[in-house]
Parts: C-alpha cells; sequence; structure tokens
C-alpha cells in the first residue's frame, strides 16, 4: 500500500520519515553488526561509565525483559503483524500531527530492526547495558531504543494534543 501524501507538507513530512525510518534501521544493523563481529572483545562487560554503563553482548529470542525466551518465530509473526497494521493505519493513526508521523517511523524502524535479527540471527543482539549498583536495566539496542521512543512520543501526542482532523 502506497501512501499518497495529500498535501506538499504532508509529502514533506513523509520524506522526513522515510529519512527517519531508514537511518534508525541502518544504525541499528551497524551497531549490532560491530557488537557481533567483535564478540571476543565483548567476553566481558566493557566499560562505557563505571557504575553505570557497559557494553555487553547478548542473545535475546524473547522479547523485553526475556518475556517469551524461544519464542523467535511467534515474536517475529507478532512484529509482522503489527508492523502491517501500523502501515494500512498510519495515516489515520497519525491523524495529521508532525510528531505522530515520527513517532509511528520510529516505532516501525524498530519493528523492521529487530525483525532482521530474528530472520538472519536467530535471535535479537542486545549490548546496551545500563544499571546503578544492584538495580539493572535489561540489555537493549537501538532498535528497543526507538520502538520505546515512539510509543513515548506517541502517547504524549495522544494525551496532550487535539488531532489536526478533527479541527
Amino acid at each position: 500500500m502506497r501512501i499518497i501524501p495529500k498535501s506538499k507538507e504532508e509529502k514533506k513530512i513523509l520524506c522526513y520519515c522515510a529519512l527517519t525510518f531508514v537511518s534508525f534501521v541502518i544504525l541499528d544493523q551497524i551497531t549490532k553488526y560491530l557488537i557481533v563481529v567483535n564478540k571476543e572483545l565483548i567476553m566481558h562487560p566493557l566499560v562505557i561509565i563505571p557504575g553505570y554503563f557497559d557494553i555487553v553482548s547478548v542473545r535475546n529470542t524473547g522479547a523485553a525483559w526475556g518475556m517469551f525466551y524461544g519464542n523467535n518465530t511467534v515474536l517475529f509473526c507478532v512484529a509482522a503483524v503489527a508492523f502491517i497494521v501500523l502501515i494500512l493505519f498510519f495515516r489515520n493513526l497519525t491523524e495529521g500531527c508532525t510528531e505522530r508521523y515520527f513517532a509511528l517511523s520510529l516505532i516501525i524502524s524498530g519493528i523492521v530492526g529487530n525483525s532482521i535479527d530474528r530472520v538472519t540471527r536467530k535471535s535479537v543482539v542486545d549490548f546496551l547495558d545500563f544499571f546503578i549498583g544492584k538495580y539493572h536495566w535489561p540489555a537493549f539496542n537501538v532498535a528497543d531504543s526507538a520502538i520505546c521512543i515512539g510509543v513515548c512520543l506517541l502517547v504524549l501526542s495522544f494525551l496532550f494534543r487535539k488531532s489536526l482532523t478533527n479541527s
């Protein structure tokens, strides 16, 4: 399905969204590639900020926080359905609000980035490891970050902004 711009402004926004999408997928895949090819250097955490942030090499066949571990194929199918739904309802979900276009672009780029891993590597490569003392956040990657930022932006937009199509 093609999203045909309704205006010159929307065409411009869609071009920036496509650039955002491509940029995040490429950044995600490059960073994961660097972790995979340097896995011998990452056998032990690479300390970036002592006591707060390390680079690690983790393979995840589950979802966030290791939920659904070992269900790589099922999670790929869920991601594929989410991707299709977001593409089909892209314009309806944006409701003419610029930030929603970018939020959806980030979410879709994250879905694609992790799906590439699920297909090519049979697991998702996670490497960003944040913690404070005994409190530890599960390792994640650029695609996960894009999804989280996109979802937060989308939620904030729906909470605090009226749609432009209904005004």
